[in-house]
């Protein structure tokens, strides 16, 4: 039980306030790498740089089993204005750490400088600061860059804070964790005339209003009930003028599943609906799709690996295996369709007015930020222990 790790708690909170004061946006983390780098290198830790440009992979090895695990945190930030007037708070002008992803960093830096010091356990960890997940695709692009390759692993895995989950509590699942993620344009074009003489043009905002209204029936009628699916219209733009049909309107939104059938069903639903409406109103539509990314989906033996983990670190009342699903999205999920693994999460407790992730008053909580290098440190224990695999002494958690 990795418990020494509560003398670092004060260097802890450093970090993380400091990269918290210092945030940085996506593939733009070069002086938040450095740190990161820095101190590795400080642990003792063979340090790679360069994968997704700002990408940092710490390398540790002990023992000399070939076995190797990585375990992964997010280090950028978001474009928002920080309205906290704490003394750490961002010092760049709309940049800011609203998701925790300075937490994230922080925590595994705890867990990569104790077991550089006490190298309990057989084999390789990859500690992997990743760039660029707030909507961006850092994971695919490390991954693209060689990640896997370079640093050859049997399992890979993940942990995301969780605001209004009792602080220190851990919950995951087995299966989907988090939703695919895919975002669309509609182009809606048609015959602009004066509004008052309709009947010599077509109107693409009726168009756009119809193809909304019916792209509701996708989820409701045509995917099975029993199913999750989310399709959600974020954006409308056309028209400049009171007395002008426009040419042209955008209709923009997003589409969440977990499932790469009910993913294509939306998909083709959405095109199917855009083009046949468009037609009954004499207008044409284009439909465009942005792949974000994929469903976050942990192994049974990832989350088998996690529970028992966390158990060791907080007991059996603050661990959950069978939390729903959440219909967010995180691109740790182009890595877990490389490499079995777990997601999972930590709870951050209720914040200051309970306020969630991207909100510009959020901020990590430190009380928990032991208790997550703690669980770090405990599973590549675990995981690479000696005489693995087939350890008797292993206590499986309760999976739902």
């Amino acid at each position: 039980m990795p418990d020494h790790i509560l003398s670092y708690a004060a260097d802890l909170t450093s970090w993380r306030r400091h990269l918290h004061q210092h945030p940085e946006l996506a593939f733009e983390e070069h002086a938040t790498a450095d740190f990161i780098a820095s101190l590795l290198t400080d642990f003792g830790i063979k340090v790679h740089r360069g994968l997704a440009g700002t990408g940092v992979v710490g390398s540790l090895t002990a023992g000399t089993s070939k076995r190797a695990i990585g375990l992964r945190a997010d280090m950028d930030a978001l474009p928002l204005q920080e309205e906290n007037h704490f003394p750490y708070a961002s010092v760049h002008n709309h940049v800011m750490h609203a998701c925790g992803h300075d937490g994230h960093s922080a925590m595994l830096l705890g867990a990569a400088r104790y077991l550089a010091e006490t190298r309990n356990f057989d084999g390789t960890v990859y500690f992997i600061f990743q760039p660029a997940e707030e909507a961006a695709g850092g994971a695919r692009v490390m991954i693209e860059d060689g990640l896997f390759e370079i640093f050859p692993m049997d399992a890979v895995h993940g942990m995301h804070n969780m605001p209004n989950l009792s602080a220190g509590h851990f919950a995951m699942r087995v299966g989907a964790q988090m939703a695919a993620f895919d975002s669309f344009d509609i182009v809606i074009r048609a015959t602009g005339t004066h509004a008052a003489l309709p009947h010599l043009g077509s109107d693409a905002i009726v168009a756009a209003s119809a193809i909304i209204t019916a792209a509701q029936t996708i989820v409701s009628r045509e995917i099975d009930p029993t199913r999750q699916a989310l399709l959600s219209f974020t954006r409308i733009k056309g028209g400049d003028n009171y007395n002008i049909l426009p040419g042209e309107v955008l209709i923009s939104g997003c589409c969440r599943s977990f499932d790469l059938d009910i993913q294509k069903q939306l998909r083709d639903g959405l095109v199917r609906v855009s083009r046949d409406i468009s037609v009954a109103h004499r207008t044409t539509a284009e439909v465009r799709f942005l792949e974000h990314y994929p469903a976050t989906i942990s192994t049974a033996d990832g989350i088998r690996a996690a529970a028992n983990a966390a158990l060791d670190v907080v007991g059996t009342d603050r661990v959950t295996t069978d939390t729903p699903a959440l219909m967010a999205s995180e691109d740790f999920g182009y890595m877990l369709q490389v490499k079995p693994g777990s997601y999972i999460l930590i709870g951050n407790g209720p914040g200051d007015g309970g306020c969630m992730l991207h909100n510009a008053h959020y901020d990590f909580n430190d009380e928990i930020l032991v208790t997550g290098a703690r669980y770090w440190a405990r599973l590549a224990e675990r995981e690479l222990a000696a005489g693995r695999p087939g350890q008797a002494t292993a206590r499986i958690a309760p999976l739902s």
